[in-house]
């Protein structure tokens, strides 16, 4: 039997079927007598609806239902809830504006869903949509982050004066601005978080179906867990018992947290459903979800750094303006406050800090979780006012750092925001990264490129995040006569290799073959509870369950090992897959115990654990980027990556560095490439397609220099800290200071991102 235990570099099994084309994702599922649903959405991004006329398409060929709004309230069908309780420094709570699932009497951003339009066929539901007539009274719009604070912007919701959502707080005011006080130094610094298009490969999708005996609902989704939809649905949608929905997910061509939320086509699909008592499916065009998916980032932040004369950070101040959209997504307001805040201060020393946040709406797309969900923007934050710094007193970037970072032996470390780091190297996988990039030797480079009319820039990003924390989950291991082991676990795989990782944990501990495992997730009906995948959770959080449930079956197979063996249960061991009475060659395999243990048509064992994270994981790392530009053109060329990361123990090297790989593309797509623009004075989007909307490819991402090194985390049973954000946090920080590292000698101090060739370009010709 072949050991592919935790630590061993194991191809993922489940690309056995993607790369034959032979994964269940939402457009496989077909369900009997199926209908089509097409979303009519706003053309405008802020308009009264003064009529919606429905007899203009009820009695066109294969229409079957056309549902407003007005509809969906008539029938008590409640509104998308927002979760996220962010209060005000006053202590009041945040404006929290109803969210329809079909816009009612106004709609707030391009895209906003009007009406639902249900067909025999998709061609028949998109004609109907193309005739159906509705009239709008147009209103004045607003979609830039900051300028929609003004008393003169355009007014989105009656209850949010100023367009304002919320003005929150955290950290220690008094002691920041005393820090402040007695500086010798002080830096200040305005930079932009841009906005970004999720843009998943496969599109958001559903099926909503009823039992035709019960008439339970049934939604097939194309999600990151399936429980937060039931409860959400069931609570604030049917208000009914969350048993009477049943929610099931399959394969999912990636979610980068945009698939996590409760979106309003899911609650019109079920109503639908319910309605005319025929499935009804829904698969968003790519142009769709451009404008109705949730967005990330599109922060606006000025930071203000205290420093003595050696360069020793003291005091750290930040305000900044989060864009949230028209609507609340679920957890819109969690984001740029208590998911992010507390990493500002980074993997520094700063003895005191003090945030302020303002959350605006605007007429644009609900903002959410993206890849890192306010730990980016964090440490997008820091590590530019960092390297800003150190050029204003003249410190080499890596000086800077050195200066300040937290020491290894200062572990655990409760930092400004009263967090505590429970281990990590940071100076030591810095000057690792220093030494395998040739940061030392870069002059020499720098000089070879500007013979060739170059400009050469290095730059580093010192990230840690929080992640691997919050909620507990649970891992289910049934074993039948065989000897076969089904894992039921409510995390929820996005192309992540869950069930490659999971395997591992199960093979190391009970010693059985891959091919005796199986994995089932996405069924809210056989996994009794699930937090989803998301914040990194699913090997940290859910492997853990996996590792204790794995050790509570043996335990239940011991007891039947030694009736099988007839010897004490204190007697007996279990090592690589055996069951064997101490001190004698006498054995019996896990297999073996399993057939023993049968009783009839039950499973031979079935034992669950949960694990549950008393604390966070803390991820960390250092990036270092290399350049060129061609100043004729604007064009960046990525040259060098190298990356040294500590994850903890690791479970797959091999899977570990393809979500390194595949989250530096992210940020280099963040830093480079990806601007969503919205036309201010129309609101609307001019980034709605692929055309206009530049994501990574496989030439714009270099080859990466991956290392790891390994501190066991000392708060999680497997010692992993988690890894599946932490590519997108560290890379737009190093590749952005590379490009102002590059510009410095033509006077940049700081640039914007993305850094697309034209904005580059304008550098040099303006």
């Amino acid at each position: 039997m072949e050991k592919f235990g935790i630590g061993q570099s194991v191809t993922r099994v489940e690309d056995q079927r993607f790369t034959r084309g032979a994964g269940t994702y939402i457009e496989d599922v077909s369900l009997d007598n199926e209908t089509v649903g097409v979303f009519v959405r706003s053309p405008h991004a802020h308009a009264r609806i003064v009529e919606i006329d429905k007899d203009s398409v009820t009695g066109l060929p294969g229409i079957l239902a056309v549902y407003t709004g007005e509809d969906l309230r008539a029938d008590n069908i409640g509104d998308v809830p927002c979760g996220a309780d962010v209060n005000n420094i006053d202590g009041t709570p945040c404006v929290k504006p109803a969210r329809p699932a079909l816009a009612i009497d106004r709609v707030r951003h391009v895209g906003d869903a009007v009406t639902l339009i249900v067909a025999e066929t998709k061609q028949q539901a998109l004609d109907a949509a193309d005739q159906l007539w509705i009239d709008y009274e147009l209103l004045d719009a607003t979609v830039e982050t900051e300028n929609s604070l003004s008393a003169e912007a355009p007014q989105i919701w009656d209850e949010a004066k100023n367009n304002q959502c919320f003005h929150w707080e955290s950290g220690k005011q008094a002691e920041t601005e005393a820090a402040f006080a007695v500086a010798d130094k002080t830096v200040e610094l305005k930079l932009v978080n841009n906005r970004v298009i999720p843009t998943s490969m496969e599109t958001r999708g559903a099926i909503a179906a009823t039992d035709p005996d019960t008439g339970r609902m049934i939604l097939h989704v194309s999600c990151q867990g399936v429980h937060l939809l039931r409860r959400l649905l069931a609570g604030a949608i049917f208000r009914c018992e969350p048993e009477d929905i049943l929610v099931k997910c399959y394969d999912v061509g990636g979610g980068f947290g945009m698939k996590i939320f409760l979106f309003p086509e899911y609650v019109c699909l079920l109503y639908a459903t319910r309605k005319l008592n025929r499935p009804v499916k829904w698969i968003a065009e790519r142009s769709e979800a451009f404008t109705a998916d949730s967005h990330g980032r599109d922060h606006v932040s000025t930071l203000r750094l205290a420093l003595d004369s050696a360069g020793k950070m003291l005091g750290l101040e930040v305000a900044t303006v989060a864009n949230l959209g028209a609507y609340l997504s679920n957890f819109g307001p969690f984001v740029p406050t208590a998911a992010g805040v507390s990493m500002l201060v980074g993997c520094y020393t700063i003895p005191t800090a003090y945030v302020q946040v303002r959350g605006v709406f605007t007429n644009t797309a609900p903002v959410d979780a993206y890849r890192g969900a306010g730990r980016p923007e964090a440490i997008y934050a820091i590590e530019r006012l960092i390297d800003f710094a150190a050029q204003e007193i003249g410190l080499s970037p890596d000086e800077m750092r050195r200066r300040n970072l937290i020491s290894a032996d200062a572990m655990p470390f409760t930092t400004a925001f009263d967090l505590e780091y429970d281990s990590g190297e940071f100076q030591q996988h810095m000057e690792q990264a220093l030494e395998e990039s040739g940061w030392r030797n870069f002059k020499q480079r720098q000089s070879e490129s500007s013979a060739r009319n170059k400009l050469r820039g290095i730059g580093m990003a010192c990230y840690i995040e929080r992640c691997a924390g919050g909620a507990p989950e649970q891992a289910r291991l049934a074993a039948d006569s065989k000897g076969h082991v089904t894992l039921y676990i409510g995390t929820q795989n996005n192309g992540q290799g869950h069930e490659t990782a999971f395997r591992q944990i199960i093979q190391e501990r009970l010693g059985i073959d891959f091919a005796d495992i199986s994995i089932v997730q996405g069924d809210s009906d056989r996994i009794q509870s699930g937090g989803g995948t998301m914040g990194s959770r699913s090997v940290p959080v859910g492997g853990a369950a996996v590792s204790a449930a794995s050790e509570k079956l043996i335990e239940s197979a011991r007891l039947k090992a030694a009736d099988l063996l007839e010897a004490s249960a204190a007697d007996i061991d279990f090592e690589h897959g055996r069951f064997h009475i101490v001190g004698t060659d006498r054995s019996a395999s896990f297999r073996e115990v399993c057939v023993s243990a049968k009783t009839g048509e039950e499973l031979s064992f079935d034992e669950a654990e949960t694990f549950a994270p008393g604390q966070a994981t803390y991820p960390n790392g250092t990036h270092i980027c290399e350049l060129e530009i061609d100043p004729e053109t604007g064009v960046i060329e990525l040259l060098d990556y190298t990356v040294v990361d500590d994850f903890g123990k690791v479970i797959n090297p091999l899977l570990l560095e393809g979500q390194v790989h595949g989250g530096i593309g992210q940020g280099l797509g963040q830093a480079l490439l990806e601007s969503c623009a919205y036309d201010p004075e129309t609101g609307q989007l001019l980034s709605a397609s692929l055309m206009d909307y530049t994501l990574p490819r496989a030439d714009d991402v270099p080859n990466i220099r991956f290392l790891r090194r390994e501190v066991p985390c000392t708060t999680n049973p497997l010692g992993i800290k988690g890894a599946g954000e932490a590519g997108a946090i560290g890379a737009p920080p190093a590749i952005v200071n590379a490009v102002v590292n590059a510009l410095a000698p033509h006077g940049v101090k700081h640039v914007d991102m993305p850094l697309t060739p034209d904005a580059v370009w304008r550098l040099f010709s303006g």
